[in-house]
C-alpha cells in the first residue's frame, strides 16, 4: 500500500482508535475562512495584564513581584477541593458524580513578551522543576489521582491572556484520555512485557522518517497516527513514568528540546504559532503503573499558513478525525527547520 498517495486509516494505539488520512486532497484549493495572526508588538511589562509581577489578578488579588516562575490557584477553577461529593444515577442512562480537584497557573516567566521559543534553556528548566513540584505536591494529596498540566497559547487555542502561562489541573478521578492511555498502555504491557512507547520509539529511531529532532535525553517526532497537521510527541528514551523520574541532566535535556520544538513551530509560518501543550503521565492513585512512558503532546491548529487552520468538523465530529499532509511530510518540513527563531535572525 502505497502511503503517501492514497487514502487510508492509521491506527492510534495510545487510545485505541483509527483516523483517516487523505494525502491526496492536499493540493485543494481554499477559499474559507483565514484567521489574523497576532502582530502586536508586546512589552516586556503590562500595567493591565493580571498576571504581570506587581498587578493585581482577575480575581482581584494582587501578584507579588517574582522574579522566576510564580505558581497561584486559580481564580477561576473548573474544579473545586470543596466541592460535594454524591452519586446521580436514574436508570444508569443518566448518570453524574461529584468532582473535586485543585486548579493552578503557572507563569512561565515576569516577563509579558516572552514565549518557550523565546526564552533560554535554563528559564525552561526552571519551568520543569516547577512542574516536578507540583506534580509531587498535588499528587501527593490523597484525594488527587491524576495531574494534568498543559499549556494553551494563542488566542485562537483559547489563550485569554499572552503572557507566557501554563495551568495545573489535578483530579479526583483520572480523566477520560489519560485512562484511556492507561488502559491501552497496560494491555500492551501485560501481553508482550514491554513498554508501548518503547517499542514505538525503537520504530521511530530506526525508520527515522517522522523525526524531528532529538537530545541525548529525549526525542521529537510527528506520530504516525497524528491527528492535527504539524502535531508532535516529545519522548524521554529512558522509560520515566512521570516528571519526577527526572535526573537534572535529563531536565536540562527535557527544556532544550521544548525550545527547539516551539522555534520550529514559530519558523514554519513565521508567526508566533499557536498549539495545546500537555504533559502525559502516570496517574497519581497510588499504583506503581509501570507499563507508563511519560510524553509530552504538542496540538497545533495552522496547517497551511498563519492564516488557514484545520476545522475538527463534520465528519471528524460524526465519523473519525481526518487529515490531508501525511506525518511524514509534517516531520520532513519541520526537521529541515532551522533552530535559530526567525525574529533573531
Amino acid at each position: 500500500m502505497n502511503l503517501k498517495d492514497h487514502s487510508h486509516t492509521r491506527y492510534n494505539p495510545l487510545i485505541d482508535r483509527w483516523i483517516l488520512v487523505s494525502p491526496h486532497r492536499t493540493k485543494r484549493p481554499w477559499q474559507g475562512k483565514t484567521e489574523q495572526p497576532a502582530r502586536d508588538i508586546l512589552p516586556s511589562y503590562d500595567p493591565d495584564c493580571y498576571l504581570c509581577p506587581r498587578n493585581a489578578r482577575a480575581g482581584g488579588k494582587m501578584n507579588p513581584d517574582y522574579s522566576e516562575t510564580h505558581v497561584f490557584p486559580n481564580d477561576f477553577a473548573a474544579i473545586l477541593p470543596d466541592a460535594p461529593s454524591g452519586v446521580f444515577d436514574n436508570g444508569g442512562l443518566l448518570q453524574a458524580r461529584g468532582e473535586r480537584g485543585i486548579c493552578r497557573v503557572i507563569c512561565f516567566s515576569p516577563k509579558h513578551n516572552l514565549t518557550l521559543a523565546r526564552m533560554d534553556a535554563s528559564a525552561i528548566s526552571r519551568i520543569i522543576e516547577t512542574w516536578k513540584r507540583e506534580y509531587a505536591d498535588l499528587g501527593s494529596m490523597d484525594f488527587i489521582k491524576y495531574v494534568q498540566i498543559f499549556e494553551n497559547k494563542g488566542e485562537i487555542m483559547g489563550c485569554s491572556n499572552p503572557h507566557p502561562h501554563g495551568q495545573i489541573w489535578s483530579n479526583e478521578t483520572v480523566p477520560q484520555l489519560p485512562l484511556q492511555e492507561t488502559d491501552c498502555q497496560l494491555r500492551y504491557n501485560t501481553a508482550g512485557s514491554r513498554c508501548m512507547l518503547c517499542s514505538y520509539l525503537e520504530l521511530e529511531l530506526l525508520q527515522s522518517e517522522r523525526l524531528v529532532l532529538q537530545n541525548a535525553s529525549f526525542v521529537g517526532v510527528v506520530p504516525f497516527w497524528a491527528v492535527w497537521p504539524f502535531e508532535t510527541m516529545i519522548l524521554p528514551r529512558r522509560h520515566i513514568t512521570s516528571v519526577s523520574d527526572l535526573t537534572p541532566a535529563e531536565i536540562d535535556d527535557f527544556a532544550e528540546i521544548l525550545k527547539r520544538i516551539g522555534t520550529r513551530y514559530d519558523n514554519l509560518f513565521e508567526t508566533n504559532f499557536p498549539y495545546s501543550m500537555g504533559i502525559h503521565q502516570k496517574p497519581t492513585d497510588g499504583a506503581a503503573h509501570d507499563e507508563w512512558h511519560m510524553h509530552v503532546h504538542f496540538f497545533p491548529p495552522l496547517l497551511r499558513s498563519a492564516t488557514v487552520k484545520k476545522f475538527m468538523v463534520g465528519y471528524e465530529m460524526l465519523a473519525m478525525p481526518q487529515r490531508d499532509i501525511t506525518a511524514e511530510m509534517s516531520a520532513d518540513r519541520l526537521r529541515k527547520l532551522p533552530d535559530e527563531h526567525y525574529a533573531a535572525i
